[in-house]
This record gives structure tokens, C-alpha cells and sequence, in this order.
């Protein structure tokens, strides 16, 4: 009895093996995925968090607000004799203020990633590497245009009115965008740095703080001293924020626009290979 179980077991096995491999051998491997379909499926992922948890719209939408309404009225009278006249400057400055402060929860999302073991699962996977990476920046761009879309229709509201119209607006947030874009591989390259999420917060903060409040965003440079308008006057967020503001005022910043790309440019061509170079070797 238990000599033909044996001998019955050995030919299943043997049918299954055979059938397995001529299963595999008779159709072709599907192709490999593309790196644009893959950075456009990690994108939709990181979409999909939104909708799981909606509490990280959080920060997209009652913290610019916050922000508008805090420096609008608290400064305004100070600064621009009223509310109405100053939110004409401040707002596209706090636009840019709000969404490069958002970008650093990216490099949170990395290392929350990292700690769960998700990222061990995808480096297994026969993708184009840099993709996951990629991804997250993809799908954090939706919540950037969120919390300009917040932004500009509190703004209305208040009464900011853009002289550039519908074009200018598009074209200040689209700037926007790609210098965020290329701005989150600093929070990334933190995010595979550091141990913890905690450490990506504090460092993060460390560095944007003073980017952002030592530019043009809230006043005009010409009123600081000589040594800190040097520093201002070329710092990053100051060229993103006059060509933000010039594109909706509609006019055509040029320089500040170009200085914008080019900073842009040099951000993703220096920390994307460190990232990737980290991301290959953690």
C-alpha cells in the first residue's frame, strides 16, 4: 500500500515538474516593464495613499491657509499700509514658501518605506531602478497642485487678484512645480540617509527654514542689510518666488526664471545620483 502511494506521488511530482516547464518553455516572457510605466505605477501608488489616509491632505490645505491668513493680517497693516494691498505681494511668496515645505514629507515617506521592509520587495523586482523614487516625487507633485489650488482660491477670496490671469497663474504654479520637483531629491537622499523619520523631519527643517524665511518671500530684500541681501538676493526660494510672483502679475521674469531652471537643473543633476547611489547601496 504505501509502496504504490510512493510510487503514485513520484509520478504526480514528476507530471507536475514536466508540465511546469513546458508551461514556462512554450510562452514568451512578458516584456520588461518600461521606466515611464513604472515611475507612472509607483506615482498612482503613492496616489493611493492619499486615499487610504486622507489626513496627509492635511498639510496641503489648512497649513497654507493658516499661513495666508497669519501673515495677511497680522503683517499686512506693517508692511503695506493694509491687508488688501500686501497680500498682492505675499501671496505667491507663500505659495512658494508652503509647497517647498511640504516637499519634505517625501523623504519621510522614503524612510517610513524603508523601515517596513517595502523597499527590499521593489529592489527584487526587474524594474528601472531609479523608478520608486521617481514615483513618490510623481505623486507628491498632486498634492503640490493641491495646495496651490488651496491657495490662490483663498487668495481670491481675500482678495488677491493676479494681473496675468489664467495664463500667468498656470505658468507660475507649473514653474513651481518643477523646482519642486527637483527640490524633494534632497528630502529623498535624507530619507536613505538617516535612521529614522524623526531625524528626516529635524534635519529637513534645519535646512528649509532658513531658505525660506531668508529670501524675498514676506518683504523686500533693499530693507535688510548688506550681508544678508547678499545671501538672499541669490538664494534659490528668492529666484522661485520673483518669477512665481512676476509670471502672476503678467509679466515675463526672464532672468529669475532661468536662475529658477538652472538651480532646478543643478539640484537634480547633483543629489539624483547620490540618491540612487544610496538607494543601490542601503
Amino acid at each position: 500500500m504505501s509502496t504504490a502511494t510512493s510510487t503514485e506521488s513520484k509520478e504526480l511530482s514528476a507530471v507536475s515538474t514536466e508540465s511546469l516547464a513546458a508551461l514556462l518553455v512554450a510562452k514568451e516572457r512578458p516584456p520588461r516593464p518600461s521606466a515611464l510605466s513604472t515611475s507612472l505605477t509607483f506615482g498612482w501608488r503613492a496616489i493611493l495613499k492619499i486615499k487610504h489616509v486622507p489626513e496627509q491632505l492635511f498639510d496641503v490645505t489648512a497649513f497654507p491657509i493658516m499661513n495666508l491668513l497669519m501673515f495677511t493680517y497680522l503683517f499686512g497693516g506693517a508692511l503695506a499700509g493694509s491687508p488688501g494691498d500686501y497680500i498682492q505681494f505675499v501671496l505667491p511668496g507663500i505659495l512658494v514658501m508652503s509647497v517647498v515645505m511640504i516637499t519634505m514629507y517625501t523623504g519621510v515617506s522614503v524612510n517610513i518605506d524603508i523601515e517596513k521592509g517595502v523597499f527590499d520587495r521593489f529592489r527584487s523586482l526587474p524594474i528601472w531602478r531609479p523608478s520608486a523614487m521617481v514615483g513618490y516625487l510623481l505623486g507628491d507633485a498632486l498634492r503640490y497642485t493641491i495646495a496651490s489650488v488651496v491657495m490662490l482660491v483663498v487668495g481670491l477670496l481675500l482678495g488677491y487678484r493676479p494681473d496675468g490671469g489664467f495664463g500667468g497663474v498656470v505658468a507660475g504654479i507649473a514653474l513651481l512645480l518643477v523646482f519642486s520637483f527637483a527640490f524633494s531629491w534632497i528630502w529623498t537622499m535624507f530619507g536613505l540617509m538617516l535612521r529614522t523619520e524623526k531625524s528626516v523631519m529635524s534635519v529637513s527643517m534645519m535646512v528649509i527654514f532658513p531658505l525660506t524665511f531668508l529670501s524675498n518671500v514676506f518683504v523686500d530684500p533693499k530693507t535688510m542689510p548688506g550681508w544678508l541681501q547678499a545671501f538672499v538676493n541669490n538664494s534659490p526660494i528668492t529666484h522661485l518666488a520673483s518669477a512665481v510672483r512676476g509670471l502672476m502679475a503678467g509679466d515675463w521674469p526672464g532672468t529669475e526664471i532661468a536662475w529658477t531652471l538652472g538651480w532646478a537643473g543643478a539640484l537634480l543633476l547633483v543629489f539624483g545620483p547620490v540618491t540612487m547611489r544610496l538607494y543601490n547601496r542601503k
